[in-house]
């Protein structure tokens, strides 16, 4: 890593986050994987500090942890997500220009917020949205669950992974360092929620206090939402992969014509959910298969489909 490099981490620490964390971001990269103790003395800051610092940073995937076969748990700085913090407006712009507002502001709330729970992150982005409305309506928390669904659908959005859950009959303890983890076949399924209602105008402060207030008896009570425990993060290799079938589309629209690119951004997107981000070619897709899937209105017949499929193959590019 060089230190142009670490001084940016440090700069976008200190923006996003604050002194407290930026100083134990920026220990972590200088020093690499390190126990709290330690961690303590080089920043000079309370453990308290360190540790809540250090919460910020596991929460946003800035940082990790790692158990040691003999000794204390040591934590890294993830250079690589810290640069990316550059790229969140980006981020953002691209999910409202494909799902609108409530799909700019859902992702705007999970990179804001590291990770939320579905139920949270819609009341938050419908209440905000009924706040921006002129005509004084509150928005249905459909709309934006919708969009939340969609988000996950096409993968831009994942669950975040979860420590097991401990036997309810009490045999074995569990683990002092948890092992986090989610099934791939659930990592993008949506949990099923009655989310009826509306977002609500933005209070008064005095208000706001006594809801909050309120929200605290009711799951003291046990009053839990019903994903308590599942939450969600932006899946930013997805968004990657999308600016990357975005770069692909455009060189083929330069080099050859409008009608190659569209054939292009056809495969792309039939594959786009299942081809991994890093993959170095798409999955397998025949010609019968993009020819139905062509948009809309876009007149080409099948023999004249074959014709630019030979064209994109043969070149050597």
């Amino acid at each position: 890593m060089t230190q142009a490099e670490l001084r940016l981490c440090s700069l976008l620490l200190q923006e996003y986050f604050g002194e407290i964390v930026e100083k134990v971001g920026n220990s972590l990269l200088r020093t690499g994987p390190r126990p709290l103790r330690l961690l303590v003395g080089d920043t000079g800051l309370l453990p308290d500090q360190v540790k809540k610092a250090l919460c910020v940073l596991l929460q946003h995937q800035l940082a990790r942890f790692e158990p040691q076969p003999r000794g204390p748990v040591e934590y890294s700085a993830l250079s690589g997500p810290i640069l990316r913090l550059l790229r969140y407006p980006r981020y953002i712009y691209t999910a409202k220009s494909l799902y609108g507002d409530p799909g700019e502001l859902l992702v705007e709330e999970l990179l804001l917020h590291g990770h939320l729970a579905m139920s949270r992150a819609v009341s938050r982005v419908a209440e905000r949205l009924s706040d921006s409305r002129e005509d004084g309506k509150s928005l249905d928390y459909s709309e934006v669950s919708n969009a939340f669904v969609r988000l996950a659908d096409t993968h831009f959005i994942q669950r975040c992974p979860m420590a097991p859950e401990t036997p309810r009959d009490g045999e074995g303890a569990p683990p002092a360092v948890p092992s986090l983890a989610v099934p791939h076949r659930d990592m993008y399924v949506v949990p099923r929620l009655s989310l009826g209602g509306k977002g609500k105008r933005r209070r008064s402060c005095d208000e706001e206090e006594e809801g909050e207030h309120k929200a605290k008896r009711q799951k003291q009570e046990g009053g839990s939402p019903e994903d308590d425990g599942i939450y969600w993060q932006v899946n930013l290799e997805r968004f990657h992969q999308h600016f990357r079938d975005q770069a692909l589309v455009s060189a083929v629209s330069s080099r050859m014509d409008q009608t190659s690119s569209e054939v292009v951004r056809t495969m792309l997107r039939m594959s786009e959910v299942t081809t991994a981000s890093g993959a170095a070619h798409t999955q397998p897709l025949s010609s019968n298969e993009i020819f139905r899937s062509l948009p809309a209105g876009y007149n080409i017949g099948k023999q004249v489909l074959d014709q630019y499929l030979a064209l994109l193959a043969d070149d050597p590019v």
